[in-house]
């Protein structure tokens, strides 16, 4: 069962602003969590909204499987040193985005 992959507004700001051969790996190794949300290379995050990372580089991707809507939500895409002060934020747009899809 295939997942769709959806970026968050912000994600895809964040995205955006990194430099192009960054973008292509992290859409390179996004784009495997559609057969796979949980790749044994992902770890779980200590936060309220059970957050996985990837790495990428110097980069992390921050995103969530919503199982019953089978959507992979890219979070945040960010480097390594300060996405993770940004999880209580983070949570913040998820709530946001739940909304949306009620």
């Amino acid at each position: 069962m295939a997942y769709t992959v959806e970026f968050l507004k912000t994600a895809e700001e964040e995205l955006a602003k990194l430099p192009k051969e960054a973008q292509r790996q992290i859409i390179k190794k996004v784009e495997v969590l559609r057969n796979d949300p949980r790749p044994p290379v992902a770890k779980q995050l200590k936060s309220a909204e059970k957050f996985l990372r990837l790495r990428v580089g110097d980069y992390r991707v921050i995103y969530l499987v919503e199982g019953k809507h089978l959507v992979v939500l890219v979070v945040s895409i960010g480097d390594r040193k300060d996405i993770y002060d940004r999880l209580e934020e983070l949570s913040s747009r998820v709530k946001k985005w739940r909304h949306t899809k009620a």
